[in-house]
């Protein structure tokens, strides 16, 4: 019997615990701070700022000594030099070296140092670029957020338009039965509830399309359980929009990070032109290099009275302290014709500068045209809002009208459902416009500053 039970609470407890999943409600905040952590372009450019970090080290590594050691070990069989010797010996044997080598760049045209300042500068412009990324990611999230919100408002539009035709065709069979209207107005009643069928189904199928948009955007597999908070979005009035249109691109200028990003390769173009240039100068180099070996091969030696005798390899280790040896010096390079190569390296260098201060002049063209496009559309999307609002009005005294009038029988059901139409369609237009004027809005603030969790 216990087990019983424990088997009831854990079922109890599963199904809560995926009730509670499926109910979850994402909020704006929530799903641009999950596309933060999910988005693959954002992965993808957070690995490019890591490579920017790694080539800082390698151009740390430039000022760093390299030390390196070796050892080798071979046989020699048949006529060789025996290293103890220096002779030509016909015998078979081993030997075996050990080495040390050491070298340091003096100077090099200054191309470690500006290497080095150059790979700042690339990580700075790969932490720009990825916010950027962030900040096209919440914009599109955004977007997609709020056309889940209209079409869920649009939803709601259908299913009352729905209701409502069915109460007509409702009232449409009782006038029939009464003999105030002829069966033709039943007919086109029904017709009327079957396209406002289709249109329910339609508004419900755009809804389940957005929501998957929304959650591919979030790298969310589980999308037909995937639903967002019913937030309120109201038309209000933007502080943003009392400014000027220069005063916002000037605000701009400071905030956006495209001209940042135009600004620091701008920089690292310069940086590769003295990188370039490093190769007209000499270069200075120290070394050091530590080698030793010993061998098993005989000996020539001599003995007391001065004879030239042949003896057995001496220890090892013995040989190897006799036959140390020690070089360090330094080396020189003037660089006189190399090919053209450093000249040409300079000249395709100077041409990315170019190119360079064409993109950053571009750069600033396009954030200014974006800025008075944004403040424009924001402010076209208010007039289209404020007359979708009144065009409601009206449409909807028109509706009520209509509706009396096919109450006592002055109106044919033709006329009546040409009437909704026009209402359903008015509003349409308020939300559509709605949803439009708040997103052109929080571009608008975009660009004046304000991350798009914040607004």
């Amino acid at each position: 019997m216990k087990k019983i039970n424990y088997i009831a609470l854990f079922a109890l407890l599963f199904l809560s615990l995926s009730s509670m999943a499926q109910e979850k409600k994402w909020t704006l905040r929530e799903c641009v701070e999950h596309a933060y952590q999910k988005n693959i372009t954002i992965q993808q450019t957070e690995l490019d700022a890591q490579l920017a970090s790694i080539d800082k080290k390698d151009a740390f590594g430039n000022f760093l000594p390299s030390l390196n050691a070796s050892a080798s070990h071979n046989w020699n069989i048949g006529l060789n030099f025996n290293p103890i010797t220096n002779l030509a010996e016909t015998q078979t044997f081993q030997n075996t070296g050990v080495g040390l080598n050491m070298g340091v760049d003096i100077y090099k045209g200054l191309q470690n140092q500006n290497r080095l300042s150059r790979t700042r500068l690339a990580i700075i412009a790969s932490q720009y670029q990825l916010t950027k990324i962030k900040d096209d990611v919440s914009l599109n999230v955004a977007n997609a957020f709020l056309q889940i919100l209209f079409n869920k408002e649009n939803l709601k539009v259908q299913k009352e338009q729905l209701q409502n035709n069915q109460k007509q065709q409702q009232r449409s069979q009782e006038l029939v039965n009464a003999g105030s209207v002829p069966r033709g107005d039943l007919f086109d009643m029904k017709a009327t509830v079957a396209t406002s069928q289709q249109a329910v189904v339609t508004a419900e199928n755009t809804l389940l399309i957005s929501k998957l948009s929304l959650a591919q955007l979030l790298q969310i597999e589980d999308f037909q359980n995937f639903d967002i908070a019913d937030d309120s979005y109201e038309v209000t009035e933007s502080q943003t929009m009392l400014q000027t249109p220069n005063s916002i691109f000037e605000k701009a200028k400071e905030q956006r990070v495209e001209l940042k990003i135009a600004r620091t390769n701008l920089e690292i173009a310069e940086k590769d032109i003295k990188i370039a240039k490093g190769g007209f100068q000499p270069t200075l180099q120290g070394y050091y290099s530590f080698s030793a070996r010993a061998t098993d091969g005989d000996r020539v030696t001599t003995d007391a009275l001065g004879n030239l005798t042949l003896r057995g390899p001496a220890p090892i280790f013995d040989q190897f302290s006799d036959s140390k040896g020690h070089s360090f010096g330094f080396q020189l390079n003037i660089p006189i014709l190399n090919g053209f190569s450093v000249r040409n390296n300079v000249e395709r260098s100077k041409i990315a500068l170019e190119r360079s201060k064409i993109n950053f002049k571009q750069q600033e063209l396009d954030l200014e045209r974006n800025v008075f496009t944004a403040f424009t559309d924001a402010k076209g999307a208010l007039n289209a809002y404020e007359s979708a609002v009144v065009a409601l009005e009206a449409r909807t005294e028109a509706y009520n009208y209509a509706k009396e009038k096919f109450a006592v029988g002055l109106m044919n059901a033709f006329d009546l459902n040409q009437s909704q139409t026009l209402f359903a369609n008015a509003q349409s237009d308020v939300l559509r416009t709605k949803y439009d004027y708040i997103f052109r809005v929080k571009v608008v603030e975009f660009y004046f500053g304000i991350p798009i969790m914040e607004q």
